[in-house]
């Protein structure tokens, strides 16, 4: 936990959630499907620990750097299929993190507001979070509404923070990749980054904001 980090944080009122890999437990069906992919496009199969020093957006590009070679549209348009086919199909199996649903009344019982934005697409999530109950929970449920080339969350949390009609100076977003972090400093908020996810704690630390363990400890960070 980066300690120093949190003095910026006087003054959030509202969480935005990160969805997969922060309030979603999905690590083992992210790379179970990541591995069928590498089945179906002829690449040996990656562990999570490599995963997470390599994972980055844009996904494209990404995913041509771990298969060695260009993708033609048709490819890539392949490659989502298998992927998001094989991850629905584990979806059952992955939990909440640890403390949710929890942390969100708590969060609530201290008197702030809180949201979700997820990049998965818009009907999956907001279908997730009323699967699960959690929709009264939060002011706002947002995935992806839009299609961006770099795949960054930017314009997706600018776009859900002019909804919110809510001051960016007061907004701390909590998730598990760096983009997230960049997002957040673009629109003029905070953020707080989970090393539970997609990247590896190092690389989190080095996007200079704050990063915990587990959502449980950004919410008991922010109500300290």
């Amino acid at each position: 936990m980066v300690e120093n980090g949190f003095a910026r944080l006087n003054g959030v009122k509202h969480i935005v959630w990160d969805w997969n890999g922060t309030l979603l437990d999905d690590n083992h069906a992210n790379m179970a499907a990541l591995n069928r992919v590498c089945a179906e496009f002829g690449r040996d199969p990656v562990e999570l620990d490599f995963w997470r020093t390599f994972f980055r957006r844009p996904l494209l590009d990404c995913y041509e750097e771990l298969l060695g070679r260009s993708l033609a549209e048709e490819e890539w348009a392949r490659l989502n299929r298998v992927y998001d086919d094989h991850y629905t199909e584990l979806l059952p199996s992955c939990g909440l993190a640890d403390g949710v649903p929890d942390i969100l009344l708590d969060w609530h019982a201290y008197g702030g507001s809180q949201s979700l934005l997820s990049m998965a697409s818009h009907d999956s999530v907001t279908a997730l979070v009323a699967q699960r109950a959690l929709e009264r929970h939060f002011a706002r449920v947002d995935g992806r509404r839009f299609d961006t080339r770099d795949g960054s969350k930017s314009r997706h949390l600018a776009a859900h923070l002019a909804e919110l009609e809510v001051d960016p100076a007061t907004v701390v977003l909590v998730g598990d990749i760096d983009d997230d972090g960049r997002a957040a400093s673009e629109a003029g908020a905070h953020a707080i980054l989970v090393a539970a996810g997609m990247m590896s704690r190092e690389r989190l630390e080095a996007t200079g904001h704050p990063v915990v363990d587990s959502p449980r400890q950004a919410v008991a960070a922010l109500c300290a």
